[in-house]
């Protein structure tokens, strides 16, 4: 405004000074107002005016207002926090500060607290996923009323007879226990040879009798060996003992297997790198031990029989004793998949190792639920199937060993039950949550993985008195003894234990044996002992209410219980339990004041 005012000022002068010349008319007042507005107007619309060559109109501000824009918001926003002050509102969460560390019982209450809140997102997931469920469920519902409406009467009744004349039975699930048991029926019927692989760390623990009974009673007469795997997890004196003892009834092989064993592509790149000490490449698990004195003993075994198809032997057993290891360690490369996981081999599978022999790798023996508690833990498939928690597993076999040796082999201080030992356990390899809590749940799986796995050292006692179990006898003993080489297998074995570095006795946990594990062999079998598992599920839901108790505290319960024993033997009478009083004259005139050395000592 003062750029026109000055410009109608300077007007008015040109005008007066020279009203006789022409330019004066060109600048008169109005003209000049006119044309400087016009100019004015021009430079403001170049901010906004719609570039050429662009689509959209540039959105740039001069500094000035956007200073003012930014002033504005900062002023409001600072009105409101004014506002919100006053009424005593505060958007700010307040942070948790966690239990402090002088704290009594953190770490239950750190595990409490992280339990409940897994327990919340449980239930949310739960909720969650109910709501997916129901959504597709009602899309479907309403995708099939639309297809009915829409679809002709004709073609509904084509494809109703359609699909009468091409119902087709629906294909087995692979990780069933009925299609395990019709694995292994296969398998022991197409064997001519039954290789049962025992686990040398708990060998009475990894035979089944209904295995060996049914392969005994089949047709064609079949012969069993036994196979003791994993020797180098079991002291010397252990082994040997074990084999004097299981050689009374079949022939026994001791074998270790390699746990390094590549594919074919893998042993072709690698095939330069070889290890230059042979102590190292021992202790590094790529030797194996007994694969050649099981080869020599049924190639002679093919040999001496006059058929001219190829022997074919069976290796059976529970799940993680080694089967696959020993196909893998007789064949020279990975040719069955195997690891720590348990039930990986889910169906039969033939390997030729030789000419005239081949093996035949079989899913392991499903565990009967009426085993024993330590039995199953090792054995059974119930923690890979979710029947079982990993926690409660360990606490079982923490229960078959010895205190003082669990805790020099693990190096952890004492415990007083199984949480607080997987604690400890989690705090030294480092299995910790959000916040330092110990994932016990992580600590539980790799302990059970150590003792299931070719890691963990321990052995159990055989027995010194030995009787045939009642499906055996002399007759069948010497059956089975007939057309193996013997004394080759002697020889065989002693030099596998010459050559194999075993642990010292000090260092294996001493392990105590729960015998023969039951195994199911039919479907028959899986259905009836459906229906009584629901009965010790009962009971072990009972036994996992009660606390565990220290031998100490089992002493001292030995007592009450004996006791009550004594009064109930007669019903009916009410007797009163006499108890000692001392009336001794000493005790008479003593004073009355209380001692406490009595209860503190």
């Amino acid at each position: 405004m003062s750029m026109k005012h000055s410009s109608s000022a300077g007007g008015e002068t040109c005008a007066d000074k020279g009203g006789n010349d022409e330019s004066s008319d060109l600048l008169t007042p109005p003209r000049a107002r006119a044309l400087l507005c016009s100019h004015i107007g021009r430079f403001d619309h170049i901010s906004t005016m719609k570039r050429p060559k662009l689509k959209k109109a540039s959105k740039r501000l001069t500094c000035s207002k956007r200073y003012k824009i930014q002033k504005k918001v900062r002023d409001h926003t600072r009105k409101l926090r004014k506002e919100a002050k006053k009424k005593g509102v505060s958007k700010r969460v307040k942070k948790d500060p966690g239990v402090p560390s002088s704290a009594p019982f953190k770490e239950e209450v750190l595990r409490e607290a992280e339990q409940r809140r897994l327990q919340i997102e449980e239930e949310k997931e739960k909720k969650r996923q109910a709501k997916i469920l129901e959504r597709a469920q009602k899309r479907k519902k309403e995708k099939e009323v639309t297809s009915k409406e829409t679809e002709p009467k004709a073609k509904k009744a084509r494809q109703d007879d359609v699909g009468k004349r091409q119902e087709k039975p629906f294909a087995p699930d692979r990780n069933s226990k009925q299609y395990f048991c019709s694995e292994l029926n296969k398998v022991i019927d197409a064997s001519d040879v039954v290789i049962e692989v025992l686990d040398a760390r708990d060998p009475l623990g990894s035979r089944c009798p209904q295995l060996e009974e049914a392969v005994l009673k089949r047709e064609g007469n079949k012969k069993l060996i036994l196979v003791l795997s994993k020797i180098d997890l079991v002291p010397k004196e252990n082994v040997e003992r074990w084999i004097q003892c299981l050689q009374l009834e079949f022939p026994v092989v001791a074998f270790k297997a390699s746990t390094q064993i590549k594919d074919k592509t893998v042993r072709a790149r690698k095939r330069t790198i070889v290890a230059s000490n042979e102590v190292l490449d021992r202790s590094r698990a790529a030797a194996c031990f007994g694969n050649s004195c099981l080869t020599e003993l049924l190639a002679s075994f093919a040999g001496n029989t006059q058929s001219e198809a190829s022997l074919r032997v069976g290796v059976v057993g529970f799940p993680n004793v080694g089967k696959s290891s020993l196909v893998n360690s007789m064949k020279g490369i990975l040719a069955c998949n195997a690891g720590i996981k348990r039930g990986i081999t889910k169906s039969m599978q033939e390997v030729h190792i030789l000419k005239n022999v081949k093996l035949i790798d079989s899913p392991g023996v499903v565990a009967s639920p009426s085993n024993p508690p330590a039995s199953m833990a090792l054995r059974s498939l119930q923690v890979e199937e979710g029947q079982e928690s990993v926690l409660e597993a360990v606490r079982t076999l923490l229960k078959q060993c010895d205190h003082s040796q669990i805790m020099l082999q693990y190096n952890v201080p004492d415990f007083r039950n199984s949480l607080e030992f997987l604690t400890l356990f989690a705090k030294k390899h480092g299995y910790l949550q959000k916040g330092g809590v110990p994932n016990t749940e992580q600590a539980a799986t790799a302990f059970l993985a150590d003792w299931t796995g070719a890691k963990m050292s321990y052995h159990c006692k055989a027995p010194d008195n030995h009787s045939l179990p009642s499906y055996m006898s002399d007759a069948v003993v010497a059956e089975m003894r007939n057309g193996w080489d013997l004394n080759n297998l002697k020889t065989g074995n002693e030099e596998t234990l010459k050559g194999v570095k075993f642990p010292n006795q000090a260092s294996s946990v001493s392990f105590i044996s729960k015998g023969p594990t039951a195994g199911l062999l039919s479907v028959n079998d899986v259905s009836e002992e459906k229906l009584g598992a629901a009965a010790t599920e009962r009971e072990a839901e009972q036994k996992e209410n009660e606390p565990e108790q220290t031998p100490k505290e089992a002493k001292e319960t030995e007592a009450p219980e004996k006791q009550q024993v004594l009064l109930k033997k007669t019903p009916g009478h009410v007797q009163f339990q006499s108890v000692p009083i001392d009336i001794s004259l000493s005790a008479a005139t003593t004073n009355d004041t209380y001692d406490f050395n009595t209860d503190f000592k």
